[in-house]
């Protein structure tokens, strides 16, 4: 499944692995914090998640290094990219 059709049918939930200093300046509405250093120690967490995941950070490295990781633990999720731009394909 792409980012736009996740979004548009609100099937997953969207996980930014930004600080949570980055993520108090600005986030998508109902995003779940879960920084990036952390996400190793929550997998169980992220299990229970609706999948996929979508998740998102301040340019989309960290969320590409998050969805390697949790596609190898059998995770479905997407690298929403930016949060801006998952932001912004949520309000059309």
């Amino acid at each position: 499944m792409n980012l736009e059709k996740a979004l548009a049918e609100k099937t997953g939930t969207i996980v930014d692995v930004r600080s949570p200093g980055e993520f108090m300046g600005g986030h998508v509405s109902g995003a779940v914090n879960i920084p990036l250093q952390e996400v190793t120690q929550r997998v169980a967490e992220l299990k229970a998640m609706k999948q996929p995941l979508i998740l998102c950070c301040a340019s989309g490295n960290r969320s590409g290094q998050a969805q390697q990781y949790l596609s190898q633990q059998g995770i479905d999720c997407i690298n929403g990219g930016p949060w801006t731009q998952v932001n912004y394909y949520m309000s059309r």
